[in-house]
């Protein structure tokens, strides 16, 4: 697993669908585990209407077990990363008093050390990627907790470019006029020469119309020509 593919999840979900998105998810904690060659990695995002941190994507130990669980907004390290915006790294969560451990009972995997980085995106937090448990001879160090920070940052472009596309999909899904729209607009990227100028016209006469525009333009009664 390395970042190419990553990559190439974050292209392919901007462009289809749910299950693109679901590769993408993937192929962000399949990196992170591979990268600090840990137990387990997850990504938990933010359902802002229920308030709720919800485990999207797992990699490694019980991650079959853990997708779709949900706890608290405010629960657990996760929480506590959400709400601060802060990463953290723990070597001995047992001993951490913000650790609550019948979230991790629940997702069938009790870590004993981890990573956790906020998902940031301009001021918003999508959630929280975290790695647990590194081989019994290695510890969590700062520079792996800024390598996994920049890794997060990066993966939460990748999700805000998935949920952008998503959002358009879902508008051209129940506004057939914003789906001619979009249909109009993709048949005028394939024209070329004078007739892709009159069609680049055309769209901005139909942007002016819609903004509520009044008055003719120089050069509007030749836009079909």
């Amino acid at each position: 697993m390395n970042g190419g593919r990553l990559h190439a999840a974050v292209a392919a979900s901007a462009l289809a669908g749910e299950d693109a998105h679901h590769e993408l998810l993937h192929s962000i904690v399949d990196t992170a585990r591979s990268i600090f060659a840990a137990r387990a990695s997850s990504i938990i995002l933010y359902d802002e209407q229920a308030d709720e941190l919800v485990f999207r994507a797992a990699s490694g130990e019980s991650a079959g077990q853990v997708v779709g669980s949900r706890f608290g907004g405010g629960e657990g390290i996760a929480g506590f990363v959400l709400r601060s915006g802060e990463p953290l790294v723990i070597e001995d969560v047992t001993k951490d008093p913000r650790f609550a451990r019948d979230v991790a009972e629940r997702s069938g995997y009790v870590p004993k050390g981890l990573i956790a980085v906020p998902l940031l995106r301009g001021e918003r937090t999508l959630g929280v990627l975290q790695v647990l448990d590194r081989p019994a001879d290695a510890r969590f160090t700062l520079a792996e907790l800024d390598l996994l920070a920049l890794f997060g940052r990066q993966a939460a472009i990748a999700l805000d470019i998935v949920e952008g596309a998503a959002a358009a999909r879902r508008v051209l899904a129940d506004d057939p006029d914003a789906a001619a729209v979009a249909r109009v607009a993709e048949a005028l990227d394939a024209l070329e020469g004078p007739r892709r100028e009159a069609g680049a016209r055309l769209m901005k006469a139909l942007e002016e119309v819609l903004s509520g525009a009044t008055g003719p333009r120089r050069g509007d009664d030749v836009l079909l020509q």
